[in-house]
């Protein structure tokens, strides 16, 4: 893949300034008509250390769908001032990006060890949770693949979670039990470029934390997947080196 390819590219978007967020789906955005709109905020967590200023270049998509109650869309914010960076905010998109890749072939850590993709397939205690993608190749162990969006960084570092998240727990020790008839496979998604290494967000979620290191352990793959957001598209940089341990501040 060259190194000015995307993995995927943006419908035209329109640039705006942020106002304020609030009840976690929505948010005020000036336009640069002067328009101050309603857009539909994808990511209904705390969003630690990417709720921004006012004033700050945020990028939001329109739909033309009649049905959808809010025609816009917030995709991104910059954050920044000496080297402003491009932070993804769409949390429906890492899925669809890495569904992408598995079907291109694009991520090394995996191309090779599968014919078929799956997604939303259950597993699990009682059949009750779904991941994200199984991959299948005759005679070979099949690998569970769970995707986490990740957005919270402190210097260069990448974290998740940004709060504790049961959910995210839960998913942890659901690949810790499948091994080692099958693979596992925990890949965060780094919306984000100035991030070049991985941490878990002990901090925000010490039993994620542990978990986190219970599942290297157990055989778990730690897969923390670097991309590049720019108002065009995104790019894949690769996979960051990663720790099992927050560092103290």
């Amino acid at each position: 893949m060259s190194a000015d390819s995307f993995v995927y590219r943006y419908p035209p978007l329109i640039s705006g300034k942020f106002l304020k967020r609030y009840k976690r789906f929505f948010a005020d955005i000036e336009l640069d008509s002067g328009e101050i709109i309603v857009a539909h905020c994808p990511n209904t967590g705390p969003m630690t250390g990417i709720i921004c200023e006012v004033g700050a270049p945020v990028m939001v998509s329109k739909s033309d769908n009649p049905k959808r109650k809010l025609a816009y869309t917030w995709e991104m914010v910059r954050l920044g001032d000496q080297q402003p960076t491009w932070v993804g905010v769409n949390t429906t998109l890492p899925n669809r990006v890495i569904k992408t890749m598995l079907a291109e072939r694009l991520i090394p850590e995996l191309a090779g060890r599968y014919d078929e993709i799956r997604s939303e397939v259950k597993y699990g205690k009682e059949n009750k949770s779904r991941i994200d993608f199984l991959l299948s190749r005759d005679g070979q162990p099949s690998i569970y693949v769970e995707v986490k969006n990740t957005t919270w960084a402190k210097g260069s570092l990448a974290l998740f979670p940004d709060t504790e998240t049961t959910r995210g727990q839960k998913h942890l020790q659901e690949l810790i039990d499948i091994l080692p008839e099958s693979k596992a496979v925990m890949l965060y998604f780094i919306n984000r470029s100035d991030c070049d290494h991985f941490v878990p967000g002990d901090s925000r979620d010490k039993k994620y934390g542990d978990l986190f290191r219970e599942a290297i352990a157990a055989g778990v793959e730690i897969l923390p997947c670097r991309f590049k957001i720019t108002p065009e598209g995104i790019q894949y940089l690769g996979v960051a080196p990663w720790q099992a341990t927050e560092p103290n501040d």
